[in-house]
């Protein structure tokens, strides 16, 4: 019953939502016939904002002025009626009186609807209540609102709406401007900053036959005048570094990145980088640099060195911890890799406390010492810390350490557990650079499509010479999301990527078509290909069967695993109060957001397994089967009116 209600309630928001848009029509047209058409208004010379009228309201009150912006709200009372104003800096009461206007106008305003965009002249006044407002003298419609603004438009809560509809989210709920407005603070100050330090801005290729300067999966496109494949950039480090080499010594690029790879609260595919190169200096000089623009940042557009982020108080007051990576894995994980120089011993040290590598890494010390940093260090960096000397293995653009070769001159910025900034003292040697590529190209061809790719003219521009250089890449959306506390990088970029509608609703359709009928006799479902493994003939008491707990769990959150391609971490509710952490190795198979909210089956008695440094707690029930070769998985999904910790007999 509650379901059908639902429904109902949804048919009726629908149909008054259309009847809305007969009568907005209506309106339009009644005053095109006019010859009154607000869409053939082409200006309105506005000379003051809302912000302006507050902040200097004593020195303009009985002023003349004109302001314009969209009616969020209006009250009449007969002859009076108040509205609020919304231009660019915020709101500002307006005030219109019939016997102070012209009646025709006026009545001709009392038929403007919320949503529309008005330029008024008026004087700047106090109401008898104590707002501050303008008495409107003229109201002139520069454009009709056809749509009504969402319903109780003083806020729009459904989060991928928002990010779907950001023009409609940026009108209803002021305070999401705020962080934009921030990100263009923020890259504002760190040209500022850079330039006064000498670099110069440039601009590199989107578009380029090697995908390089980072280890990511490539977006692939194609060039039809040439007929060739080619990558749009994961980095912008490579071309950066040839201008080094010509002689531009200090340079930086604030651009677009493009990565095919999954989306959770800290990814997006597509993203804003700052990439700086620097001759004649190291990655200290880069430590140097990421401190002062994030601090500085910090200071001049909030004020104040402290920050909230992530549920953690965060202090950007400079002179933040430098720690290696050997110092770092010794104090939160408890294994001296610098007293280690055997890479079996290396490996049995990780495994010891619980610590896999990669199936495509080779077993060595490097390897195994990034591995613990990885999955036991790195979640337990709240304050800004700098990670230094990496191993070679995971540096491939990177120079080797003059006191030990197995580490490379490379830090990266940690804050909350999240990586804002990556920098190295740049490879130079061409034969180093190369034999490193090498390795690169052998991992690739063991599966790791994330690897970096040979670059052959990369390779001749460091025959020619580069300089010592330092070299680090910022990532501009997080250090955002740092300084306005966003939990998700979509609350930074103004237009994330999204999963098409029209794709979800045919799923939907699909689904709810399936549910609804049988399958037609005419379009059967061909499961002739299908391959089933043969059925366990061993029998299972009943007694250890009924100890398996099948339960049924909503999915709070879903994240892909960093530096893992198969696995998500999923946040469970399993009718519990504490959150139930499950991995599962379906990432081919899924993309973390459309998980969301999906009532899923899961056994919740199983012992707690590490996978990748992460305790998983059970196990997400899905069924497998093979067709053509092929494996295929399907989450068993479940009603959502099933509720958590619904167990299953």
């Amino acid at each position: 019953m509650s379901e059908q209600k639902n429904n109902q309630q949804a048919l009726g928001a629908e149909q008054d939502l259309s009847q809305q848009r007969i009568v907005r029509r209506e309106k339009l047209a009644a005053l095109q016939a006019a010859g009154e058409d607000p869409f053939q208004e082409t200006r309105f010379d506005w000379d003051t904002t809302s912000a302006q009228i507050k902040e200097n309201f004593d020195a303009m009150e009985g002023k003349a002025v004109k302001v314009a912006g969209r009616l969020m709200s209006k009250r009449g009372m007969g002859k009076v009626s108040f509205c609020d104003l919304q231009d660019r800096d915020g709101r500002i009461q307006l005030y219109a009186r019939q016997d102070e206007m012209d009646e025709a106008v006026y009545k001709k305003f009392k038929k403007f609807d919320i949503g529309d965009i008005v330029g008024v002249d008026g004087e700047v006044f106090r109401t008898q209540r104590g707002e501050m407002s303008v008495r409107a003298k003229n109201i002139t419609l520069l454009s009709k609102s056809l749509l009504p603004l969402p319903e109780k438009f003083h806020g729009l809560q459904d989060r991928e709406l928002r990010y779907r509809q950001r023009y409609v989210d940026l009108m209803v709920n002021p305070d999401v401007k705020r962080n934009f407005v921030i990100r263009s603070q923020f890259i504002k100050f760190m040209r500022s900053y850079l330039d006064g330090m000498g670099y110069i801005e440039v601009e590199t290729p989107v578009l380029n036959t090697i995908a390089g300067g980072a280890a990511a999966r490539p977006f692939i496109t194609h060039h039809n005048t040439l007929d060739i494949d080619m990558y749009m950039r994961i980095a912008t480090e490579l071309p950066l570094k040839r201008l080094i080499v010509g002689g531009m010594d200090r340079v930086y690029e604030i651009g677009r990145i493009f990565r095919n790879e999954g989306m959770d609260p800290k990814h997006n595919p597509e993203f804003t980088t700052v990439e700086l190169y620097q001759a004649y200096t190291d990655f200290h000089g880069m430590m140097d640099i990421a401190e002062g623009i994030l601090s500085g940042a910090a200071k001049e557009i909030l004020g104040s060195y402290q920050v909230r982020w992530q549920g953690e108080d965060i202090d950007l007051t400079p002179g933040w911890r430098r720690l290696t990576m050997v110092e770092a894995v010794k104090e939160y994980a408890g294994v001296d890799f610098g007293a280690i120089t055997d890479d079996a011993q290396a490996v049995a040290a990780a495994k010891a406390i619980g610590v896999e590598l990669a199936d495509a890494a080779e077993k060595t010390w490097g390897n195994a010492l990034y591995a613990c940093f990885d999955q036991k260090v790195e979640e337990k960096l709240i304050q800004p810390t700098f990670i230094t000397m990496y191993p070679v293995e995971v540096s491939p653009l990177t120079k080797r350490s003059p006191a030990d070769p197995r580490l490379t001159e490379r830090f990266e910025l940690f804050i909350c557990h999240s990586e804002l900034a990556n920098a190295y003292s740049e490879l130079n040697d061409p034969i180093d650079q190369r034999e490193r590529f090498e390795k690169q190209v052998e991992q690739r061809e063991r599966g790791d499509e994330e690897t970096e790719m040979l670059d052959e003219d990369f390779l001749t521009a460091l025959e020619y010479g580069m300089p010592p250089t330092g070299g680090m890449g910022m990532g501009i959306d997080r250090c955002v999301m740092l300084l306005t506390g966003a939990d998700t990088i979509r609350e930074v970029i103004l237009f994330p990527t999204m999963k098409p509608l029209d794709k979800q609703d045919a799923a939907k359709k699909e689904e709810r078509s399936a549910q609804a009928a049988p399958v037609s006799a005419s379009e059967p479902i061909d499961f002739s290909k299908v391959e089933i493994e043969p059925l366990f003939a061993d029998f299972v008491d009943f007694e250890t069967f009924s100890k398996s707990d099948f339960r049924a769990v909503k999915v709070k959150e879903c994240t892909a695993v960093p530096k893992s391609k198969k696995l998500l971490k999923f946040v469970l509710n399993d009718g519990t109060d504490t959150d139930r952490v499950i991995l599962s190795g379906i990432h081919e198979y899924y993309e973390p957001e459309e998980l969301v909210g999906k009532t899923l089956i899961a056994i919740t008695n199983l012992p707690p397994r590490k996978m990748m440094g992460i305790d998983s707690c059970g196990m997400i029930i899905s069924a497998v089967h093979h067709k053509e070769g092929a494996e295929k998985l399907h989450l068993l999904m479940v009603d959502d009116h099933i509720p958590a910790g619904a167990k299953l007999y």
